[in-house]
């Protein structure tokens, strides 16, 4: 198996992947998936992408900005890998290079946000390096304009 690692920086080539992103949204359409990313996308949000020639096996989204916290970051965000292919070390590959990314842009920290009940993603990246350090409040205004 032959992989690649794509950065993926216009909404274009990220509406081509939309059956991975499906694995994590499945029930996102087209139209909500080219408008969310036509509000994302000029906020720094591209996606980092694992090809077998033609095939995307898996990708994640990452942005970058600054708070005063941590000063500069990179979160990652929508990270999704076909199921057929995982516990392959594509995981292991998208955060591998999200790291470089990260220093790369001299992050001081890469933060994401996993859903509590997520437990096999709560494994992963306590194996990758990561660990909790607070938590992500939430209230929902409006369900139906929820994707999950």
């Amino acid at each position: 198996m032959t992989l690649q690692i794509r950065e993926l920086t216009t909404a274009e080539d990220m509406v081509a992947q939309i059956n991975t992103i499906r694995f994590l949204y499945p029930n996102i359409s087209l139209e909500k998936y080219q408008l969310f990313l036509s509000e994302m996308v000029p906020h720094n949000y591209i996606q980092i992408a694992v090809f077998e020639n033609d095939t995307c096996l898996g990708l994640t989204g990452c942005w970058s900005a600054t708070k005063l916290w941590t000063g500069k970051y990179l979160e990652i965000d929508n990270f999704v890998v076909n199921p057929e292919f995982r516990s392959r070390g594509i995981g292991k590959m998208l955060t591998d290079y999200i790291e470089k990314k990260a220093i790369e842009l001299n992050c001081s920290s890469i933060v994401l946000d996993a859903f509590t009940g997520n437990f096999g993603a709560h494994r992963f990246y306590y194996n990758q390096g990561y660990a909790p350090k607070g938590f992500h409040f939430v209230k929902i205004l409006d369900e139906k304009k929820m994707t999950v």
